[in-house]
Formats: C-alpha cells, sequence, structure tokens
C-alpha cells in the first residue's frame, strides 16, 4: 500500500508562522562567555511578546528512547539512534511574523553562542 506525502501549503500574507526552535550542543561554542545573554531574561522578554508559546530543557541523551519499525518490527533501542556531538538540549515554540523576526530571537538566546540553533517553520497541511 502507497502512502501518498502530504501535500504543503505556504503560510498565508498577514499571519504569524510557528517555528520549532531547536536548540543544540556544539563543538565550537563561541569562546568568549562573558558576551552570552541571560537565558531567564530571554524567556522572559519572549514570553512577554508572546512570541515564545512553549519550551522546555531536555533529560540527557542517554535518556533517550529511539522507536523504529523496520519490515513490521517494532526495534527500540535506548538512547539517540546517531552517535554525533551535538544534540538537542532544549526546545522552544515561537510564533513569528516571518523568518526574519524568527532569526532575531534566535540569535538572542544563550545557546546561540555556546550552541547552536535550528529553526524549523510548522508545515501546513491541505486538508
Amino acid at each position: 500500500m502507497s502512502v501518498e506525502p502530504p501535500v504543503l501549503t505556504s503560510q498565508p500574507k498577514g499571519t504569524d508562522v510557528k517555528y520549532m526552535m531547536l536548540v543544540c550542543t556544539d563543538t565550537e561554542p563561541d569562546p568568549e562567555p562573558s558576551n552570552h545573554p541571560d537565558v531567564e531574561v530571554w524567556v522572559a522578554e519572549n514570553d512577554a511578546a508572546g512570541r515564545r508559546l512553549q519550551g522546555a530543557q531536555l533529560a540527557p541523551a542517554s535518556a533517550a528512547t529511539t522507536v523504529r519499525v523496520r519490515n513490521g518490527q517494532l526495534l527500540v533501542s535506548d538512547g539517540p539512534f546517531a552517535e554525533v556531538k551535538e544534540m538537542i538540549v532544549g526546545f522552544d515554540l515561537l510564533e513569528c511574523a516571518d523568518l526574519d523576526e524568527a532569526i532575531e530571537v534566535a540569535r538572542a538566546h544563550p545557546m546561540a553562542w555556546a550552541g547552536r540553533i535550528e529553526l524549523r517553520p510548522f508545515a501546513e497541511f491541505e486538508q
């Protein structure tokens, strides 16, 4: 049985876009930690502005469980599937006018200096 991929649509003009902001570690952090912004200030400012809808720090990768199905068989393993040095350590759900605003929000997060931030818009699907 073939499953058709969903059809993505563009965000209507004039509406805010939701972004998943993945907060990740990095093997090459900014060597000058004194210029990093305070995460509590970042959270307070973006919560007050209505741009941060939700966020949380995640448990370490060692607490992860990977779930896959191959040939109809459930495969469950402890820890992350891939052995990588960079790990997702948290997330924030943002609602911004556009990508430019999301980038400005992300660049002010402390992990933009100590780690890396990945912004990914939520896909809109045709019904």
